[in-house]
């Protein structure tokens, strides 16, 4: 009788853990069902629609725009035979993998899978490391002339955007059509949490202070760039990664949010390019800690994140508030594309072209733009208005930019057209 008891206690007890485990399932599954209900049924707004431009005026607009980086005479897109492709910085004579990462989420966002392929062939053939400490990571830069690296070392915002790509593109276009997406996003973000500082190389977040690193090695692991803060990356991980890593995910996308609110200028809005984990302005030996080239991206990644997710929006509408005031009291013809972070003239100016000064460049003008989605002052329309009517063309002094400005000015016009979603998997 005493063993029979304990048989049927045993049985008990493996029954109510199989309940459990049915029952955590269920609510996992739940959950995750639930977030793609919220997913399919955010606003995505077509600001361009309210400022009274017509929508096919609008389709036109953003055809133009990815028509000129990735078709026309100043495209930045090149096939290599006839499975390869790379975006190349072209005044600088390389292929990056922001650039080859950003390429890869305008054609997944466009439904462009014959380029979003081509870009990803020639990133894993050319640019992973297949091998060593950098395993799973990206040279920086490559000659696309002679296929060599340039620089062996990581730039952390590529990888982020990669892995991104490759989970919209998953959910797109599953993983049975010649690539396997969401295998390929694994590879780069199983590779990162296995990287201990062995050979100095770390993880892309730095995991004490749960932020993106600058590079993932050497002493760049520890300070950030604040155009890499990327919160609605981090909660798209946490949805589609399924690595076991979700929290500390959350946790990353809460800790940026909070540190864009230390590392922007209380009264202009302003960032430097470069900034410790606390925020606070980080200078190089390249040059003095300023609002430069790199920080044109905050006011986009931010209204990506309000409009994606809005966890912070209170924050995000004054921020953006602040920014554009900033820039109109500047003159909305005639801000220009550097500033201290209190918005005076810096002493130091980063070079872009044969002449060094400083411009009304159209990447700021477009990114600028985008703050708009967040900035409820009707006034905002402005910088709307600003980025319609302006041109991918060379300037005045004949400096032409058409990777990154041309870059900035597509993502512009993608996120103002309502055309910069959250990809949810694809119904049967």
């Amino acid at each position: 009788m005493k063993n029979k008891h304990l048989f049927n206690m045993k049985d008990l007890s493996l029954k109510t853990i199989a309940i459990v485990i049915v029952l955590v399932s269920f609510n996992v599954i739940q959950a995750q069902n639930k977030n793609q209900e919220a997913f399919k049924n955010i606003k995505y707004r077509n600001i361009f629609k309210e400022a009274g431009y017509k929508k096919n005026a609008i389709n036109k607009k953003l055809s133009k725009a990815y028509y000129d980086v990735f078709e026309g005479p100043n495209k930045v897109y090149f096939t290599v035979g006839d499975t390869m492709a790379y975006v190349s910085d072209v005044k600088n004579k390389d292929a990056r993998t922001e650039g080859m990462s950003y390429g890869m989420m305008v054609a997944v966002q466009l439904d462009k899978k014959e380029v979003f392929d081509k870009i990803w062939r020639f990133s894993k053939a050319y640019l992973q490391h297949q091998s060593g400490p950098r395993e799973g990571y990206f040279a920086w830069s490559l000659n696309p002339v002679t296929m060599k690296q340039n620089s062996p070392g990581s730039a952390s915002d590529g990888e982020l955007y990669y892995i991104t790509s490759l989970l919209f593109a998953s959910n797109k276009w599953g993983n049975d059509t010649g690539i396997n997406y969401y295998k390929e996003a694994r590879r780069i973000l199983d590779a990162m949490w296995k990287k201990d500082g062995t050979g100095n190389i770390y993880n892309l977040i730095n995991t004490e202070h749960k932020q993106i690193s600058f590079v993932p090695e050497g002493g760049g692991y520890k300070w950030t760039d604040p155009s890499y803060h990327l919160p609605a990356f981090y909660e798209i991980w946490v949805q589609y990664a399924k690595d076991g890593h979700e929290q500390f995910y959350k946790e990353c996308a809460d800790v940026s949010r909070e540190f864009l609110h230390k590392a922007c200028h209380p009264v202009t809005g302003l960032n430097a390019d470069y900034t410790e984990f606390d925020g606070t302005p980080h200078s190089t030996r390249w040059m003095p800690a300023a609002f430069r080239y790199d920080s044109w991206r905050v006011p986009m990644n931010i209204a990506m994140d309000y409009t994606w997710y809005g966890k912070d929006k209170a924050w995000q509408e004054d921020y953006a508030k602040r920014f554009q005031n900033f820039l109109r009291s500047k003159g909305m013809d005639t801000y220009v594309d550097q500033y201290n972070l209190d918005g005076s003239t810096p002493d130091f100016i980063l070079q872009a072209g044969p002449v060094k000064k400083l411009r009304h460049s159209i990447g700021l003008v477009s990114t600028a733009a985008t703050a708009s989605l967040v900035n409820k002052d009707k006034a905002s329309l402005d910088f709307v208005h600003a980025v319609w009517n302006a041109k991918l063309e060379p300037y005045e002094d004949g400096y032409f930019d058409p990777y990154y400005d041309g870059l900035m000015y597509l993502f512009s016009i993608m996120h103002l057209s309502g055309k910069y979603q959250i990809i949810v998997p694809q119904s049967k």
